[in-house]
């Protein structure tokens, strides 16, 4: 099975495959005591893998679940059953488990071992790796969070073929992302090439597309690991108006779906500011279209809505930040003018 090793201190690696769930107990069995926190769809599907004696404790589905209301039910949980600092937390599930539970994690007795089993391509491909974890607010997505590296990503693609057909088109949206970035030119090559096999969740397929798109990520993580340098802010490319556009439309879309609008949205600011040609944005909408991804979205919010929320973003220092290609690669941008910025609403329909 691929293996990615992420030179953070300490490092960890990344295990990619169609059996890697079986893996899990050589990094489970090391604990004294191990709590999988986990949703009740993943449960259904994975019961035997997690084992008949599992401590389980499941939480909500979707964003509203990513809640300090959770976080303090999963640290009384873990309070009430014993949980040591030295003992293992494993999020076995989406971007949501992980986020949410490794959250918990970073903040239960200050900090206690993490493994991440991520079961959809979203998480899979970026959400898992690199010890994000974050919690959403009513001002908007994963404002509350930590850095928390886990002790090991374990990957099993053949959770994949449990998702849901709009599920799985989401993590596409992601992947697209790392096809955009200088690094991104075997993503990109795969994803064109291999449409087929992506729609039919090759397993061979899946799993050159999670290494490709992991290698990067680690690679990034590595040399920027809580993003004091700028380097890590590339990951967020599209991610602006994406966390926006969530937050607005109270998680109507998917994250997936709205990272490829918010690609759409960035890849349009970078065109009317010059640093881009048109091809490019050309490029991005043939390949979200093969992919049956969203464009553009209408209707869900108002431009002073996602304005409003944008500045709230990471980034922000005060005003607007996204992450835009140019000629040097992506670079942070700062305050585009508000006629590019019109240019850029009305390349996704927003009014």
């Amino acid at each position: 099975m691929p293996r990615i090793k992420v030179e953070t201190d300490p490092a960890y690696e990344i295990v990619v495959g169609d059996d890697v769930l079986a893996e899990c107990a050589t990094v489970i069995d090391g604990y004294r005591k191990v709590v999988i926190v986990t949703q009740i769809g993943v449960t259904e599907h994975y019961r035997e893998a997690l084992g008949p004696d599992r401590w389980i404790i499941s939480i909500g589905e979707g964003e509203q679940a990513k809640s300090m209301s959770t976080v303090e039910m999963l640290g009384r949980a873990f309070a009430d059953g014993g949980l040591l600092r030295d003992d293992l937390v494993v999020a076995f599930g989406g971007g949501v488990v992980g986020d949410t539970a490794g959250f918990a994690a970073a903040v239960f007795h200050r900090g206690i071992a993490l493994l991440q089993v991520p079961t959809t391509l979203v998480a899979q491909v970026d959400a898992a790796i690199g010890g994000k974890t974050a919690i959403n607010i009513p001002e908007g997505k994963n404002l509350m969070g930590a850095f928390h590296q886990p002790v090991a990503v374990m990957a099993d693609t053949s959770t994949l073929t449990t998702l849901p057909d709009r599920e799985f088109r989401s993590g596409l949206g992601e992947v697209v992302k790392y096809s955009m970035m200088s690094e991104g030119k075997q993503v990109h090559e795969l994803l064109t090439a291999r449409v087929d096999g992506l729609r039919a969740r090759d397993a061979t397929v899946l799993t050159e597309i999670i290494v490709a798109c992991a290698a990067i990520k680690a690679q990034i993580v590595a040399a920027d690991p809580q993003e004091r340098l700028g380097l890590r802010a590339t990951l967020n490319l599209g991610h602006t108006f994406a966390h926006a556009l969530e937050t607005s439309g109270s998680y109507s879309l998917t994250h997936g779906e709205s990272v490829a609008v918010g690609l759409v949205f960035e890849t349009a600011l970078a065109v009317a500011m010059g640093r881009v040609p048109n091809d490019v944005l050309d490029d991005l909408l043939a390949l979200l279209t093969a992919l049956d991804l969203p464009c553009s979205v209408s209707g869900t919010s108002s431009r002073e809505d996602l304005l409003t929320i944008m500045k709230r973003d990471k980034k922000s220092r005060g005003g607007l930040a996204f992450v835009l290609p140019g000629d040097d690669g992506l670079e942070l941008v700062e305050d585009p003018p508000p006629g590019v910025l019109a240019t850029a609403f009305t390349a996704v329909g927003v009014k």
